[in-house]
């Protein structure tokens, strides 16, 4: 049995969880979110809590249970609280603006790139170079983020490009510096 699936999830103040074989659907002051669970898992709702329990004793219920019991704590803490994850843009002349439905990004290119916002997405843009994308669904934030941040991600050389807030980026030494330090005098 999963460690963590065995841990029962607390329902926060003001989240209404409906569990109606195979969907829940959880229901707080931010939103609503829905989830089909597989027939391997069951679950258990008492007062002020949920229970994820494994039907069979098999390695797919067994995986299976740990993973629900995440999803389903994410989602009360997603409709009770949100989600929120935060992108600086490092480089000269990088900066975001919000134009409508739209982000539109300038990062190195000839031109601005246009990402539009999903639904159940929130992005605000803070002194032109820092990004806040806020939602419900951790996995729809956490995606949004990881699309914004490939379209131009921070490069080993000088550390331009966007990263996530507090991401240490490794700088690799360069071309001059690696013949520097390995001796050789490049003659005959």
């Amino acid at each position: 049995m999963s460690k963590i699936g065995k841990k029962p999830v607390p329902l926060a103040k003001g989240v209404e969880l409906k569990w109606q074989a195979p969907l829940v659907r959880i229901k707080g002051p931010k939103g609503e979110l829905t989830l089909t669970i597989r027939p391997e898992v069951d679950l258990e709702v008492s007062s002020g809590e949920v229970k994820v329990k494994a039907k069979e004793a098999t390695k797919q219920a067994n995986s299976l249970h740990g993973t629900y019991r995440s999803l389903i704590n994410n989602m009360i803490i997603g409709v009770s609280q949100g989600f929120e994850r935060k992108l600086e843009m490092v480089g000269v002349g990088y900066k975001a603006e919000l134009k409508g439905k739209a982000l539109a990004i300038l990062a190195g290119f000839s031109h601005p790139v246009e990402y539009s916002i999903p639904a159940g997405i929130e992005i605000t843009v803070e002194k032109g170079n820092k990004i806040a994308i806020k939602g419900i669904d951790k996995h729809l934030v956490g995606e949004v983020a990881a699309q914004i941040r490939s379209i131009r991600p921070p490069e080993p050389y000088q550390g331009k490009g966007i990263r996530y807030e507090g991401e240490l980026v490794r700088k690799k030494a360069g071309k001059a510096a690696a013949g520097v330090t390995s001796g050789t005098a490049g003659g005959k």
